[in-house]
């Protein structure tokens, strides 16, 4: 096909598309004449997945670029290409060191040796987690890291069910874009259930019927009530908002945008 219709079938501008093109996240279609190339499946594949990663996602140009490059690379593990795509999503941690976000940093290898997690107590991921418990504590709500193994509970079933849909692959290349997707698109899909979960948690516990006629239930949780609520309200619109941030915001890099 040639790139007018690559960008029919895909939805990606042709501007765009040829910005990718020279930016190396696609690769060159067929030369047929000096000025034109045929494209064929593979990139409309290709192209679909840079959308995703980069709208849905939420993953930089550059981040797409590292993990596009691990998964083309067939001496890289798998193993190996879901840290690629994990780093791309995982948010950076807090910069630099002090006592408070070395305790962090105690607290989260702990964890690791605790679950016997096979996991780099320094890396990305468990830098961005020590980083998080830190701002809780800055924040005043260092109560919340109780929740800890709560959280590590609800994930592992989640890593499992992620890495069960991988392992159905049996071609390299889909395993491989099998677990760039399961890795970034998983993680925005168990954000936005949390959500949703809040959001009904909240009102069955805040707003339904029940507890408004308990008056006794409401006094013993005025303080919560109140946090819910307002949470409740905040993480509809985080909902909404953060999926048009995440949309709009890559969108800005192309020429075409």
């Amino acid at each position: 096909m040639r790139i007018g219709e690559l960008s029919r079938r895909s939805g990606v501008p042709v501007p765009t598309i040829k910005y990718y093109l020279r930016e190396g996240l696609l690769s060159a279609g067929e030369l047929t004449s000096p000025n034109q190339a045929r494209y064929g499946p593979g990139h409309e594949r290709r192209l679909r997945l840079i959308r995703a990663l980069l709208d849905v996602g939420g993953l930089s140009l550059a981040a797409i670029g590292e993990v596009l490059e691990a998964m083309d690379d067939p001496e890289q593990p798998v193993h190996k290409v879901l840290g690629v795509a994990a780093d791309g999503v995982t948010p950076t941690g807090e910069e630099g060191a002090g006592p408070e976000l070395e305790h962090a940093r105690e607290e989260v290898a702990e964890l690791l040796r605790r679950r016997d997690w096979q996991a780099d107590e320094r890396g990305p991921a468990a830098e961005s987690l020590a980083g998080v418990l830190s701002a809780l504590r800055r924040a005043g709500h260092g109560g919340y890291i109780d929740l800890l193994d709560v959280y590590a509970d609800a994930a592992e079933p989640v890593a499992r069910a992620d890495l069960d849909y991988v392992q159905r692959r049996v071609a390299r290349e889909d395993l491989v874009e099998s677990v760039v997707v399961g890795t970034v698109l998983g993680e925005a899909m168990f954000g936005a259930l949390r959500r949703l979960a809040h959001i009904d948690v909240s009102f069955r516990r805040f707003e339904s019927p029940q507890y408004l006629s308990g008056p006794v239930e409401r006094e013993g949780s005025g303080a919560e009530g109140g946090d819910a609520d307002g949470h409740e309200r905040g993480g509809g619109d985080e909902g909404t908002g953060g999926g048009g941030a995440g949309a709009a915001g890559p969108e800005a890099g192309p020429p075409d945008a």
